[in-house]
């Protein structure tokens, strides 16, 4: 295993290396202010690295709520063929150029990356250091001494009993786990179409992800180091924010967002939305638009 990540021990020491020089001489070598933000500049370089696959996460997650009514149809024809159920579903993907797997895409290919940290920083952590990557000797000591709010970056929760790492720990778990459920309920609320909970796969699944990953956070962050913790809090903020921006820019259709963003349009150019749960149309938008003003009759 350490074979096929090497290559990815090399990256991310290489990157976290160059942004802590660039810092150094700003709040000193062994700071450290400069080994967290280094850690946080990662973050930074490798979301923007992938927003082109959150792009295409997003398109998906849409084309799979509009084929909903679709989905439902073959459930209902082969309820009790699980075989060809799962073959019409499939065929149903592929006409429709979507894949259900999409959504996974961004934390899939983050795994890797994860993972190779993880050995960077663990190794730091260990009596004497151990270097992986371009760190050389003295970044390791550096870095194994370096200090996040008093709690040393490369220690962990259940391997020290440092009542500062712990505190520190629980709060950056505590963080991670509470970014992670707001960012799935702000979706679920806001940025997904009105579904019928009774009859709906996705709507369920959505719900076990929001109550499932915040747990699994909980439970694993205990074992990870306080620069792990310091870099997942910092995606999973990324990710709340990313999401708040798309819900809120580019909401998908029918969802309570998209619904909000039409009624303001429509409010600022003048338009009056009839008594009803639909949006008007493009057309009914435009007819009263080019409707003549009436004109005040003089006393």
């Amino acid at each position: 295993m350490d074979s096929i990540l090497k290559p990815l021990y090399i990256a991310v020491s290489w990157v976290i290396v160059i942004i802590h020089d660039l810092l150094s001489p700003l709040f000193g070598a062994d700071s450290g202010v400069s080994w967290s933000l280094a850690i946080i500049g990662l973050v930074i370089i490798i979301r923007t690295i992938l927003i082109p696959l959150f792009v295409k996460q997003i398109k998906s997650q849409r084309a799979l709520t509009a084929l909903q009514p679709h989905m439902k149809d073959i459930q209902k024809k082969y309820k009790d063929d699980r075989q060809k159920q799962s073959e019409e579903m499939m065929k149903l993907y592929k006409e429709h150029k979507t894949n259900p797997l999409a959504s996974c895409f961004p934390i899939l290919a983050q795994a890797p990356i994860f993972f190779a940290l993880f050995t960077v920083l663990n190794g730091i952590g260990k009596n004497p250091p151990v270097k992986h990557g371009v760190f050389s000797q003295d970044d390791v000591v550096s870095a194994a001494q370096a200090k996040f709010f008093g709690a040393p970056i490369s220690q962990t929760f259940l391997g020290t009993d440092i009542t500062t790492v712990k505190i520190v720990a629980v709060i950056l778990i505590a963080f991670m786990s509470l970014t992670t459920f707001t960012t799935q309920r702000q979706l679920m609320l806001k940025g997904m179409p009105k579904m019928d909970s009774s009859n709906n796969m996705m709507l369920q699944q959505q719900k076990i992800m929001l109550y499932a990953f915040p747990v699994i956070f909980a439970i694993s962050g205990v074992n990870f180091p306080i620069g792990v913790l310091i870099y997942w809090s910092t995606t999973n903020l990324w990710t709340w924010g990313q999401q708040f921006y798309v819900i809120k820019r580019n909401p998908t259709p029918g969802s309570p967002a998209y619904e909000e963003l039409q009624k303001k349009r429509n409010h600022k150019s003048g338009v009056v939305a009839p008594e009803t749960d639909v949006a008007p149309t493009e057309e009914e938008v435009k007819g009263q638009r080019n409707q003549p003003k009436k004109k005040k009759k003089k006393k």
